[in-house]
C-alpha cells in the first residue's frame, strides 16, 4: 500500500490541499481592518476538517461539519469588504472542504483538483484581461460553440454505420466536423498570438483548413487590387497548400489509420514541399506590413456542409462501387475533389476496406489532383499573372513530388 492510499496519507493531502489554496488566497486577502478573513491557516483547517470528517465515516458528521464551513463562510463574506462584491474566496473555501471530503474517497482526483482551483485563482488577473480586453464576443461564442460540438454532442452520437451500405456513421462525421473546426481554430489562435508581422502567410495557412481554394481565390483578388500586396499575397496562398495537407492527413487518419499509415510518404513529403515553397514566398515577403484580414476562428454551416459532402461522396462511392467495381469510388473521388479533396479523400478513406488500400491511395491522390487543378484555375481567374504564376509552379512542384513518391513506394511494395 503506497502512501496516499493509507489514512495518514490521504489526511495529509487534504491538509496539502488547503495549504495550496490558502497560500495563493493569503496573498490576495490583503492587510489591515479591510483584509479578507480566509487566509493561509483557515484554508488548511478547513481542507484537513472535511479529511478528518470524512476518515470518521460518519454522513451526519459530514454534512454538520458542511453547515458549519457554508455558515462561516456566509459570516466571513458578511463581514468582509463589501467594495469587492466578489464571492471567489467564499466558494473556494466551502470548495477545500468538499475537497478534503473527497481525499478521503479519491485523493488523486482532490489533489488534481485542488492544484487546478490553485490555479484558476492565482491566474484571475490574467483570465481577466483575456475576457474583457482580449476575447471578442465573437470569439467567445465561437469557443463555447466548438466546446459544445466536442464535449456534448459528440460523444451522445451512435458510433455505428445506421445504413444499409455502411457508410453513415454519425459519431465519425461529427468527429470530422469537430476536427475541421478545432483545425481552423488553432490556425485563427496562432495568428491572433505571433501577431501581424507575416500577415497573410499566417491568415491563409488558417483559413486552408477552412478551403485552401477559396483561399487561393481570396488572395487572388487581393493581390488583383493592390499591386503591394502580391508577394504577401502569394505566401499566403502558398501557405493555404500546406494545410490541406495537414488537414487530408488528420481527416484520413481519423476515417482510416491504416490507409493514413500507406499514405504517409506521399503525405508527408507532398507537405514537406509544400512548406518549404511556402517558406520560400513568406521569407520574400517579409518586408511588407501588411495586416491580416479579420474573420472568426470557425464557420460552423462550413464544416456542416463539409459534413454533408463527406457523406454524399461516400454513399456515391459505395454505389458507384457496387455497380461498376472499385473504379467506379476511384472515379468519384476524383470528379468530388474538383469541389473539395478533404470531403473526397475522407470519403475514400471511409470505405477504405472495400477499395484496398491501392485503389484508396488512387483515389485520395486523385483528389488531391483535381483539387489542385480548381486552385490553379481560381488562381488564373482571381489574381493578376505575377501572382498566379507563382502559385500555379507552386502546386506542380507539390504534385509532382506526392505523385513521385508514391509510384516509388507502389513499385518497391
Amino acid at each position: 500500500m503506497n502512501f496516499i492510499e493509507r489514512p495518514e496519507g490521504r489526511l495529509a493531502i487534504a491538509l496539502g490541499i488547503g495549504l495550496v489554496i490558502g497560500a495563493e488566497r493569503e496573498r490576495r486577502k490583503g492587510e489591515g481592518p479591510d483584509r479578507t478573513p480566509a487566509g493561509i491557516r483557515t484554508f488548511a483547517l478547513v481542507g484537513l476538517l472535511g479529511g478528518v470528517a470524512a476518515t470518521i465515516g460518519n454522513p451526519a458528521l459530514v454534512a454538520v461539519a458542511a453547515a458549519a464551513v457554508g455558515g462561516i463562510t456566509i459570516v466571513g463574506y458578511c463581514m468582509g469588504d463589501r467594495s469587492d462584491p466578489g464571492f471567489t474566496t467564499e466558494v473556494a473555501l466551502f470548495l477545500t472542504y468538499c475537497l478534503g471530503v473527497l481525499a478521503e474517497h479519491d485523493p488523486k482526483i482532490a489533489l488534481a483538483a485542488g492544484l487546478c482551483t490553485a490555479t484558476l485563482l492565482a491566474f484571475r488577473t490574467s483570465l481577466h484581461s483575456v475576457m474583457r480586453n482580449i476575447l471578442s464576443e465573437r470569439e467567445l461564442r465561437d469557443a463555447l460553440l466548438f466546446g459544445v460540438a466536442a464535449l456534448v454532442v459528440l460523444p451522445l452520437l451512435p458510433n455505428r454505420t445506421l445504413d444499409p451500405f455502411h457508410v453513415f456513421n454519425p459519431f465519425v462525421l461529427w468527429r470530422l466536423v469537430v476536427l475541421l473546426m478545432g483545425m481552423s481554430g488553432a490556425g485563427y489562435i496562432a495568428q491572433r498570438v505571433i501577431g501581424p508581422r507575416y500577415g497573410l502567410a499566417l491568415a491563409g495557412f488558417g483559413a486552408g483548413f477552412v478551403s485552401s481554394s477559396a483561399t487561393i481565390a481570396s488572395m487572388g483578388a487581393r493581390a488583383q487590387a493592390d499591386a503591394e500586396v502580391l508577394q504577401p499575397a502569394v505566401a499566403g496562398a502558398a501557405a493555404s497548400t500546406v494545410a490541406t495537407f495537414v488537414q487530408m492527413a488528420i481527416l484520413v487518419g481519423a476515417a482510416s489509420p491504416p490507409l493514413l499509415w500507406a499514405l504517409a510518404w506521399p503525405l508527408g513529403t507532398g507537405a514537406i514541399a509544400a512548406l518549404i515553397y511556402a517558406a520560400v514566398q513568406t521569407w520574400q515577403a517579409r518586408r511588407a506590413e501588411v495586416e491580416p484580414s479579420p474573420g472568426r476562428a470557425f464557420n460552423l454551416s462550413t464544416a456542416l456542409l463539409f459534413a454533408l459532402l463527406v457523406t454524399g461522396v461516400a454513399f456515391i462511392s459505395t454505389l458507384a462501387q457496387r455497380a461498376i467495381g472499385p473504379a467506379g469510388a476511384v472515379v468519384t473521388a476524383a470528379l468530388a475533389g474538383f469541389a473539395d479533396a478533404h470531403a473526397s479523400s475522407a470519403a475514400v478513406a471511409s470505405v477504405a476496406d472495400q477499395l484496398g488500400f491501392t485503389g484508396a491511395i488512387l483515389g485520395v491522390l486523385l483528389a488531391l489532383t483535381t483539387n489542385s487543378i480548381t486552385k490553379m484555375v481560381l488562381a488564373v481567374t482571381s489574381g493578376p499573372r505575377g501572382f498566379w504564376g507563382r502559385v500555379v509552379i507552386g502546386q506542380i512542384i507539390v504534385l509532382a513530388v506526392t505523385w513521385g513518391v508514391a509510384g516509388l513506394r507502389l513499385t518497391l511494395h
